[in-house]
């Protein structure tokens, strides 16, 4: 099954030959225009004008161009642009709608368009190009249920939406000058896309117009008996309803409240739909006709409903308040049903003038509102992001869920609609991941981002986000930002927050651990402890700066943190600069530290419990456990490594630069498992993989990589695995009980060989 949306204005494009007669066409073009200007006065002067340049270009594009009904072409943007000035949508709107088929139909560029008119302008008529070029193919039943939502959700401004019913209503108003064969496509195409949007949005007036018109020419006999039928009850109960409204007016002049009243009549398609649905006669339909009733303000409505009620008695369970609590698109009305002259029911619904005009047209009373009046504080109100009313689709529509799995295209194809677990709709670029989304809500979220949720399910942090799925994030105090996010993240703002973020950690961690070190070191001189920043220090840090060739303290700890300088070579210096000021070493303080700096209690080591994040590096050559001894290297730039004592690498390093370890030992308990390799070598066989994993599960180790090698697997097979272990004890635990796991040959710690 498919489903095509054609070019806008496909029902009546029809671009014949001009005929011999410019005058008449001139003239029909020219009253055309001018019955749009009537409508421009809530514009200024100088959008008027902006709409009249935009009408004199599209004039010269379609120039030649005629509808089937043989008049000129630009009579339809015309009647577009007249229709969006019902929703007195803006000057840019209004430009837009005469300018929407120029670059289909007319060789003119997007480029134009923004030269001539400006980037919004052309991004208006662009997206409603995109619109009707759109295509859509799926064996689903529900396609047209995706279309309206995919319309809805994909389109970036309103007015791309407005502009479109606009244009598809006054495509189905001439419809009639059609070839025959084209109706029922159209129309159908018509009601069960189209309509539905406009009622989603709240345009009741044109979703019941779209409704009738589609209607008239999909089922022309039934539409033809059920306007005569229509037509006859009309007169037959005139003087019923005349003699409703005449009481109504009465009881509502006796209490002194000011209403308007208006009469409401139900669409011929909706009277046919509930025929048709329930299985019901023309006669047994009772609600055909009913009253607005529009008084001044809120509480006037429920005093409304109770006039009617003395009035007439209520139908039980026909009572609806939309005021309480209203519909999602912003509908806001009392309804109920009461039992008239006759025993005819009549349906009567009570509302105030701004709840009336929502009700008549949706998402386009914000503009009505701005129009009248900027400063209303319902204008505000009224201008909620329209892409909720997707929502309101999904909410209301049986196969909602479904939805997103049958939309196979996009009419943004660089931007994915996502929404947050309070049905917000967020847009991101395509290939945007989780921690994308986490950033784009607070930068605060995205730092100490732990995990995340994708449509209730948890997944990677690296997932990439596809149209329509529910994230939510899992943050943890405790949670930085990992430089691996880097290597996936496609925003420019979450990139940029990572760098910052670890900029900042490093260089604070670097300076805290260079700071110690430098105590470290100045303590083996025999100084108790670094000079403050009192004045009367200020010339000895001034002269170690010079000496260092840092701009301030901060960097000089920071270079002594990540190595690129040497913290006793900084001490003895400064060593040299306290005894110019009279300071003399303490050497007991210099016996203690130096000699019994092997010691495992020494003052100044670096304690290690696993908090330590970009300053520390635990290397991946022989992957060091608490319990295990260990020493320190400062790298150049690096920072603290961590090695074993028996690291075939740190042993070369010590050779070539042995004042660059420093001592180091591990916290009674530290914060977290630490990874390290294990190698198990197995008699290949079935299940052998998963009993070594169950194996390892048992003794609480966690799997974090595992590999196998790219070569054939042989009878005996090598097994590499990352598992992280609480302490030296627990690694021995897990070995033991790997190797008495059948068909485990042998299993050992990976360590650098010499």
């Amino acid at each position: 099954m498919s489903a095509v949306i054609p070019s806008s204005s496909a029902p009546a494009q029809g671009h014949r030959k001009p005929e011999n007669n410019p005058a008449a066409a001139a003239n029909a073009a020219a009253a055309s225009f001018a019955a749009l200007t009537a409508r421009l006065d809530y514009l200024g002067a100088s959008d008027v004008e902006l709409v009249r340049r935009a009408y004199r270009f599209a004039d010269e594009a379609h120039l030649g161009q005629l509808r089937n009904s043989g008049e000129p072409y630009i009579t339809h943007p015309i009647a577009v642009a007249v229709q969006c000035t019902e929703w007195k949508l803006d000057a840019q709107a209004l430009m837009a709608a005469l300018l929407h088929d120029a670059m289909e139909d007319c060789g003119v560029t997007k480029t134009d368009l923004i030269e001539s008119f400006g980037a919004p302008v052309a991004e208006l008529v662009d997206g409603l190009t995109k619109l009707d070029k759109l295509q859509f193919h799926t064996r689903e039943e529900n396609q047209s249920e995706s279309f309206r939502k995919m319309l809805l959700a994909m389109a970036r401004d309103v007015r791309v939406i407005l502009i479109k019913l606009a244009d598809r209503t006054h495509n189905m108003r001439t419809l009639a000058d059609m070839p025959r064969e084209k109706w029922g496509r159209i129309s159908a195409e018509t009601l069960e896309i189209y309509a539905p949007i406009a009622h989603r949005l709240g345009l009741n007036q044109t979703y019941r117009e779209l409704q009738d018109l589609s209607f008239r020419h999909l089922r022309p006999w039934r539409y033809a008996i059920l306007s005569k039928a229509v037509t006859r009850a009309r007169n037959r109960r005139r003087d019923l309803i005349q003699k409703v409204r005449r009481e109504v007016e009465t009881a509502f002049s006796e209490t002194g409240m000011k209403v308007r009243i208006a009469g409401r009549e139900k669409s011929l398609y909706s009277i046919y739909k509930k025929m048709d649905e329930k299985h019901l006669s023309f006669a047994q339909v009772t609600d055909i006709y009913g009253f607005r009733v529009i008084v001044p303000g809120i509480t006037d409505c429920y005093t409304a409903l109770g006039i009617l009620h003395q009035l007439y008695k209520p139908v039980p369970g026909r009572f609806k308040d939309y005021i309480a609590i209203a519909k999602l698109n912003g509908y806001q009305s009392l309804h109920t049903t009461l039992v008239g002259p006759s025993g005819v029911n009549v349906e009567f619904q009570m509302r105030t003038e701004a709840m009336h005009v929502v009700a008549e047209s949706g998402v386009a009373a914000h503009w009505l509102y701005k129009a009248s009046d900027p400063n209303s504080p319902a204008a505000g109100r009224l201008g909620v992001k329209w892409l909720q009313s997707l929502l309101d689709i999904q909410d209301e529509t049986r196969d909602a869920a479904e939805f997103w799995d049958h939309v196979k295209v996009d009419l943004f194809p660089d931007a994915v609609y996502v929404f947050t677990p309070r049905s917000q709709i967020m847009a991101l670029p395509r290939g945007a991941t989780v921690v994308d989304f986490a950033y784009a809500i607070h930068s605060n979220v995205g730092d100490h981002t732990a995990a995340a949720k994708i449509n209730g399910e948890q997944v990677p942090l690296r997932t990439e986000l596809k149209n329509g799925d529910v994230v939510e994030i899992i943050i943890a105090p405790v949670s930085t930002p990992n430089p691996a996010w880097l290597g996936f993240v496609r925003t420019g703002r979450a990139r940029s927050k990572i760098r910052h973020h670890l900029k900042t950690m490093a260089q604070a961690e670097s300076q805290a651990l260079g700071e110690k070190l430098l105590t470290q070191a100045l303590r083996a001189e025999g100084m108790e402890k670094l000079p403050g920043d009192e004045a009367a220090y200020f010339s000895t840090w001034d002269k170690l700066l010079r000496f260092t060739g840092s701009r301030n303290k901060s960097e000089l700890l920071t270079d002594i943190g990540l190595g690129k300088r040497i913290a006793t070579i900084v001490a003895k210096r400064l060593v040299t600069l306290l005894a110019e000021r009279g300071e003399k070493p303490d050497p007991l303080l210099m016996t203690r530290e130096r000699y019994t700096a092997h010691e495992t209690l020494s003052q100044g080591a670096v304690t290690l419990d696993g908090t330590e994040n970009a300053s520390v590096q635990y290397a991946q050559c022989c992957r060091p456990v608490p319990g295990e001894k260990i020493v320190g290297y400062l790298g150049r730039g690096e920072g603290l490594v961590v090695h074993l004592a028996d690291c075939s690498v740190a042993k070369r390093l010590k050779h070539k630069d042995a004042e660059r370890f420093i001592h180091v030992e591990w916290a009674d308990e530290p914060s977290r498992p630490f990874e390290t390799g294990v190698m198990v070598t197995v008699a290949n066989g079935k299940g052998v993989l998963a009993r070594v994993a169950s194996a390892l599960a048992a003794a609480e180790a966690d799997i974090t990589h595992m590999d196998m090698g790219e070569e054939a697997a042989q009878e005996a097979t090598d097994l590499r695995f990352l598992i992280a272990v609480r302490d030296s004890a627990h690694l021995e635990t897990v070995l033991r009980a790997l190797n008495r796991t059948t068909s485990v040959l042998l299993a050992s710690r990976i360590k650098p060989s010499a």
